[in-house]
């Protein structure tokens, strides 16, 4: 029996435009993603690198005014469904389970989030969960094996009494290795308002 349950952030509760960030950049001259890119990027997302080094990382490799920077590095991030928070609201209500907040994320995209929903919307979310677990507070990532240890270690989870609930298959993959339900959801057709239709059999 579920009696846990750690959910992801984008895609999950706010929705994401994944290919936009790309495009953005694209328009700005950066065509080609490197390995370099990549590290910096995970580095950043792991809270081992300052923001205002990761924004001089690409203007001092590329034409880019920090601006443009920050507005391509958060077009990713669209709106977030207000019936979402509701259906959080009224689970951490019930008090029938634990909840978890576990994302990669960074700085930025966080301060665009609170800009964006407003500090009021962005606490009540927040304060659905036990724990809100951010890659760049805690300095772990997914799909990276300790950041699940990390979460089940500190908080006392059993795997078997737990669901993980992300996006991106090398994330629940990931988990699942651990012993750890999982639900991939698909946000191009599925919702989390959906998830105990979705996992009638777990609950």
């Amino acid at each position: 029996m579920i009696k846990n349950i750690i959910f992801d952030f984008g895609d999950i509760f706010i929705n994401l435009d994944k290919e936009a960030t790309y495009r953005e950049m694209a328009k700005l001259g950066v065509s080609k993603i490197t390995p370099q890119m990549i590290q910096v990027y995970q580095e950043y997302e792991k809270g081992l690198m300052e923001t205002a080094d990761f924004i001089n990382y690409f203007s001092s490799s590329f034409p880019i005014s920090k601006n443009d920077l920050v507005f391509a590095w958060n077009a990713i991030l669209l709106d977030f469904p207000e019936n979402r928070l509701e259906f959080l609201q009224e689970l951490a209500h019930s008090e029938k389970y634990r909840l978890f907040l576990l994302s990669n994320t960074n700085d930025l995209h966080i301060t665009s989030v609170k800009n964006s929903v407003g500090i009021p919307f962005y606490t009540e979310f927040k304060n659905c969960f036990e724990q809100f677990y951010l890659s760049h507070e805690i300095n772990l990532r997914k799909p990276d094996k300790e950041i699940y240890e990390f979460v089940l270690e500190t908080n006392q989870l059993k795997p078997e009494e737990t669901l993980f609930i992300d996006d991106l298959k090398e994330n629940t993959d990931a988990a699942k290795m651990l012993g750890i339900h999982v639900w991939n959801l698909n946000p191009t057709t599925e919702n989390i308002t959906e998830l105990f239709k979705k996992n009638s059999h777990l609950f």
